[in-house]
């Protein structure tokens, strides 16, 4: 009986050891699993961490390539390069100030500038204004220096017939010139908008606040046109010197009755080479009429 209690513990702690083991084992194990589970979690982490990082350089890029995209594409359509038709053509002659004969697709045509005005030197029922062959000589300069082009509006001719153009000469505007070196004013702005109307009117401007010819006397222009015309100059011839006159001699009196008569001129009668002679006075025929005896 003794050694049955004594064996008894000794049984029962085996018992027990028995029985932590295997829970000690299982606890192991479980600890394992979760180490490795957790390194697992941390590769994946890392790797979609990376993944992301990839994929946020590369939408960034393709962001920026689409924002230059974006932004050519608006350049382009916001500044579209707009294509300048212009015609050639060969002067034949410069009318005045604001009008030109040119050939045209082999035809002489004549052309009137757009938009702008001159004082007239050769309008029919117009006195020469003033500036008017100041601004046909500075027009005739300007399309005699280079190449001739014409640029057409909507309206390509007047109620005349004449071509209406913008002229440019090697590319520089013929109107824009003369408006800013003073010959000529912004007018006839019958159908806006026109293409160079602004740039005109700002060349106006500034020869107008110059003063430059035509802006140089005040009330000239006008919305209408010009008020003015160049002052007649007489021509006068100068005076010959006097010439002191010869007096004319007395007509000769060559008709007379008979010699009593001729007498009372010619006291001694008249040779036959005198105007006053007649043969039937010459009695004796010795060619002295008239002579006394």
């Amino acid at each position: 009986m003794k050694r049955l209690i004594l064996t008894l513990p000794l049984t029962l702690s085996l018992l027990l050891g028995a029985c932590e083991q295997p829970q000690k084992a299982s606890t192991d194990n479980n600890q394992t699993k979760q180490a490795a589970q957790k390194e697992t979690d941390q590769n994946k982490s890392k790797e979609n961490n990376s993944a992301a990082t990839e994929d946020k350089g590369t939408s960034k890029n393709e962001a920026k390539t689409e924002t230059k995209t974006n932004q050519a594409t608006k350049h382009n359509t916001t500044k579209p390069q707009s294509k300048v038709n212009r015609a050639a053509v060969t002067l034949i002659e410069t009318v005045d100030g604001d009008t030109i004969k040119v050939n045209y697709k082999g035809k002489e045509e004549t052309v009137r500038y757009l938009l702008v005005d001159t004082p007239e030197s050769k309008k029919p029922g117009t006195c020469v204004q003033p500036f008017a062959k100041d601004a046909a000589e500075r027009n005739r300069q300007l399309v005699n220096s280079g190449k001739l082009t014409l640029e057409f509006e909507k309206s390509r001719t007047d109620k005349y017939g004449r071509l209406l153009a913008y002229v440019f000469v090697d590319g520089k505007s013929v109107q824009e010139t003369l408006l800013k070196e003073g010959y000529a004013r912004v007018a006839y702005v019958y159908e806006p908008p026109y293409k160079y109307l602004s740039t005109y009117e700002k060349a106006e401007d500034s020869a107008q606040a110059k003063h430059l010819r035509i802006w140089s006397r005040s009330g000239y222009v006008t919305n209408r046109g010009f008020v003015g015309c160049v002052a007649k100059v007489i021509k006068t011839q100068p005076s010959k010197p006097k010439v002191p006159s010869t007096p004319k001699p007395e007509p000769v009196k060559t008709n007379f009755a008979n010699c009593t008569d001729l007498r009372r001129v010619y006291p001694n009668g008249v040779p036959s080479s005198h105007p006053a002679y007649q043969p039937k006075m010459d009695r004796d025929h010795d060619n002295y009429a008239c002579e006394r005896n």
